[in-house]
């Protein structure tokens, strides 16, 4: 009997990865597209004026180009490298991994829309914290 409930299960759940295929191919291709939308020059322009606008812009930025932490990681680094603040960079790769503008329509049809709204929302706004307490910690400890 417990064959027959293994079988039945990997069925579902073969049939489950099927059916969401299609909506994962579309969600990578619509991260790839912006993506290519926002190059890495063009953050650089963006930043500079102050904490507080610089980790909106950075987490904004953030929730659009979502990608593999990774890759955030990476990207972090190049933008270091050129000048832009940590502040910045640190709300773009905390909403990189937590916000998902792009994966939005898919999350909404796993979880329920309200769920995936709320959810954004909050790690949005948490990314801009965690930002600004990070730098300003760092700032005071050493």
């Amino acid at each position: 009997m417990p064959e027959l409930d293994m079988t039945r299960s990997f069925r579902r759940t073969v049939r489950t990865f099927v059916n969401l295929l299609p909506i994962f191919t579309g969600m990578l291709l619509l991260t790839s597209l912006v993506l290519t939308l926002f190059p890495e020059r063009l953050y650089a322009g963006f930043f500079g004026s102050s904490n507080t606008l610089d980790a909106l812009i950075g987490a904004s930025v953030g929730s659009m180009a979502a990608g593999h932490p990774l890759a955030s990681y990476l990207l972090g680094g190049e933008l270091l490298d050129n000048g832009v603040s940590l502040v910045a960079v640190t709300a773009l790769i905390v909403s990189w991994v937590t916000v998902g503008l792009v994966q939005l329509p898919v999350e909404a049809l796993l979880l329920g829309a309200r769920f995936a709204f709320c959810r954004n929302v909050i790690s949005f706004f948490s990314a801009i914290a965690v930002a600004l307490l990070s730098v300003w910690s760092l700032r005071y400890i050493g």
